[in-house]
């Protein structure tokens, strides 16, 4: 686990407020990874209590339906944020958020408790924004093994499109202490980190 970043995250969570009407967001965020992190739930575990969300990801796991009953109890347990990526049913079956990806949001008979979204460019966040997400991760902020192909957005053009995004923004891509330190110190200030 890395210290510095979870030390930021204690920063962010005692200096910021929530505005009314909007979710508490945890700074920090595990996104499951079926192919890098096959079972999740030790990392899980690891998590610092209250501190973060993880995004159930797993999306052709066999047993996914299991992995979330487990999550959401291990979730509860350890006071995480539980938000399931592009199933409305299984989110809303674990009392979870929805994750979409790309602002696209899949048609679902209730808005969930938080919604999340993935963004990579500026008309991906307006997306999220009209989708009424509270939280868009926005990336590959710098590179990362999960998307290896991805060209990182590095922190100038990171910050100008979170500056723009009228929607709280997260720092999604190899985050890590020294890293989210790297962004101007006025973004990095309201930002919302991602641990993945």
């Amino acid at each position: 686990m890395d210290r510095k970043l979870i030390t930021w995250a204690r920063a962010v969570k005692a200096r910021d407020s929530v505005p009314p009407g909007r979710p508490a967001l945890p700074p920090l965020w595990l996104f499951t990874d079926e192919t890098r992190l096959p079972d999740p739930r030790a990392a899980i575990a690891r998590l610092p209590k209250g501190l973060a969300g993880v995004i159930l990801r797993h999306d052709n796991a066999a047993g996914r339906e299991a992995l979330g009953r487990d999550l959401a109890r291990l979730c509860r347990a350890r006071r995480l944020a539980l938000v399931v990526a592009s199933d409305p049913r299984l989110a809303a079956s674990l009392r979870a958020g929805l994750h979409i990806r790309r602002g696209r949001r899949p048609r679902a008979r209730r808005r969930p408790g938080l919604l999340t979204a993935s963004a990579h460019d500026r008309t991906e966040l307006e997306r999220a924004r009209r989708a009424g997400a509270d939280l868009v991760f926005l990336g590959p902020a710098f590179a990362t093994a999960s998307h290896a192909r991805a060209r990182p957005l590095g922190p100038l053009v990171w910050n100008r499109l979170a500056r723009t995004a009228r929607v709280p923004v997260a720092c999604l891509g190899g985050i890590e202490g020294q890293r989210i330190r790297s962004l101007p110190t006025s973004v990095a200030a309201g930002a919302i980190g991602a641990l993945i």
